[in-house]
């Protein structure tokens, strides 16, 4: 497939971002073929090195399929540069704190007043307004601030961080979400928009369930562990060898469950009869589910329950995911050709689109790597271009 029928191809993004919120939107958007530049300090001003933490797995993942050119905002003709890029630009993506934009001059009404038609992307820690608007935010905090922290873990061990900075991830998905929602929008009115989110806006979102018991019914949730917080049984069983997850909390599936199990009086319980007898009875019940799943190996139940229809499956540490026969399948360890570090796997995307399917097209330029050529497609001359570098402008 060539680039140029990418299905997002047709799009122009500036990419202003630094640490995993903001790259992850714009890595959502470059991975369906938007042309990225991502817009950096010049060398001498950059605080990530050529073959330091650049060249590792984790920036190598986060800035595939972009372009790099390098450009001091701070220097006037650094500013002048970019307003004029934008003016041609679809999107805007940054993630300043919420003030930094404005004393650079390259926030949203500045670069509307220039390009009416742009979709300018916002994430900051908390929001763009309000009495946290100004404070440095993190993955870990937004996880605190917004819940998670403390219904995840054991009873009792107190507050326990997701192991993925999911606030970062889920900031930056919702932002390319709305980016795109907002370039739809743009088709009928013609006219661009700030879209703009938080760590703690996405981290309140994906507390879902959590914070609807909250906001509807007045009820703060706690630690469930590895048990679901309403529905029984669902958690992890000890088998022979290991452990299992089984989510047999509908009755048709409790059924099934004890069926497999040979455990039928478990599902006769009248103590057991519905969900929410069992669910107050949970201790009690999985302690019954335990002593005949360790009377066999994980890979008998999880063929056993797979042939009953009952959800149930091995716990995997990362190699044995990626070993997985059902993931081989999936495509998500796309490889990309670096031109200094050669083959790299990178992690591929979830959805997958038929006609127009994400394509690893590039590995993550060296800094500044398409400077030049950028500029020079502006109609800046060489000798200038020289000028600029000599000054720390680029």
């Amino acid at each position: 497939m060539t680039a140029n029928k990418a299905a997002l191809s047709r799009f122009k993004v500036l990419d202003l971002t630094r640490a995993r919120a903001g790259p992850t939107a714009a890595r959502m958007i470059a991975d369906w073929g938007a042309d990225t530049i991502k817009i950096e300090q010049p060398p001498a001003l950059s605080e990530i090195p050529l073959g330091g933490p650049r060249d590792g797995f984790d920036f190598q993942n986060l800035h595939r399929n972009k372009r790099s050119m390098t450009l001091n905002l701070k220097e006037a003709r650094g500013r002048e540069i970019f307003l004029e890029m934008a003016k041609t630009a679809d999107v805007v993506i940054e993630n300043y704190r919420p003030d930094v934009k404005h004393r650079l001059g390259i926030d949203y009404e500045t670069v509307k007043a220039v390009n009416p038609r742009v979709v300018y992307g916002s994430i900051s820690g908390f929001g763009q307004t309000g009495p946290y608007a100004k404070r440095a935010g993190l993955d870990q905090i937004a996880q605190g601030l917004g819940g998670l922290m403390s219904v995840t873990g054991m009873p009792g061990d107190g507050p326990v961080r997701v192991g993925i900075p999911i606030a970062d991830l889920t900031a930056g998905i919702n932002l390319a979400y709305g980016i795109l929602v907002a370039l739809l929008e743009r088709e009928v009115s013609g006219e661009g928009q700030w879209v703009n989110t938080s760590l703690l806006e996405a981290q309140i979102m994906m507390m879902d369930l959590q914070a609807a018991r909250y906001i509807q019914d007045g009820e703060v949730p706690g630690q469930e562990g590895n048990n679901h917080p309403t529905n029984t049984p669902t958690g992890v069983f000890p088998t022979s060898d290991g452990l299992i997850n089984i989510q047999a909390s509908a009755d048709h599936l409790m059924k099934r469950m004890c069926e497999t199990l040979g455990s039928m009086e478990i599902y006769e319980n009248p103590d057991y009869k519905t969900n929410e007898s069992r669910t107050a009875r949970r201790e009690q019940i999985n302690a019954e589910i335990s002593a005949y799943t360790v009377q066999n190996t994980t890979q008998h139940w999880v063929e056993a329950f797979a042939e009953a229809g009952v959800p149930c499956g091995p716990i995997h540490d990362m190699g044995q995911v990626f070993n997985d026969p059902q993931v081989q399948t999936l495509n998500m360890d796309p490889e990309v050709n670096h031109h200094r570090l050669g083959k790299l796997k990178v992690v591929g995307q979830a959805a997958k689109l038929m006609r127009t399917p994400q394509q690893m097209h590039s590995a993550t330029p060296d800094l500044g790597q398409h400077t030049e050529e950028i500029l020079g497609a502006m109609g800046i001359a060489a000798d200038e271009i020289k000028s600029l570098r000599e000054a720390n402008v680029i």
